[in-house]
């Protein structure tokens, strides 16, 4: 059974704010390889921590973070 996907809106919002990724890892003492991760969304967990960090850090909700994508959207993208 599909149940869909979520995907990360890091980078778009990074770039809305003129932050660069190695800012963010600075300030938030995060390791690059783990952000990485998120930012391409080949993350296989979410870690709860970091998500509150995320969103502490660009003062967002986390529905503004995360985008959750149905499986419907999945099959409509493959016609």
């Amino acid at each position: 059974m599909k149940h869909g996907h979520l995907t990360f809106e890091i980078e778009a919002l990074l770039k809305s704010r003129g932050i660069s990724k190695n800012q963010l890892c600075k300030d938030m003492d995060i390791p690059r390889s783990n952000l990485n991760r998120y930012c391409q969304n080949k993350f296989e967990r979410i870690d709860a921590q970091l998500v509150c960090k995320l969103c502490r850090y660009l003062n967002i909700d986390v529905g503004t973070l995360i985008t959750y994508h149905s499986p419907d959207e999945q099959e409509a993208g493959n016609d």
